[in-house]
């Protein structure tokens, strides 16, 4: 049985909310990422959801991670975009 590397739980539930949701930037609020996550919103909101590609491209990068480098990039080295 494979242990779950802590924190690769959150790949999932960001990835999809960052394809479906991702001009609000709940992927974002997922990680932690508070300062990147309000400015996701305010650029969804004033673009009329256009900037919702930024978070349909994070949500597809996150999804096509290993849990190990998913881990690694977005929970221990906390990189904000991309």
């Amino acid at each position: 049985m494979s242990e779950k590397i802590p924190g690769a739980e959150k790949k999932i539930s960001a990835g999809i909310c960052g394809i479906l949701l991702g001009g609000l930037g709940i992927h974002k609020f997922i990680l932690g990422y508070k300062k990147e996550g309000i400015i996701q919103l305010i650029l969804g909101v004033c673009t009329c959801g256009l900037a919702g590609i930024v978070g349909l491209i994070e949500g597809i990068i996150y999804l096509t991670k290993s849990d190990e480098d998913f881990v690694k990039t977005y929970i221990q080295n906390k990189k904000g975009w991309f």
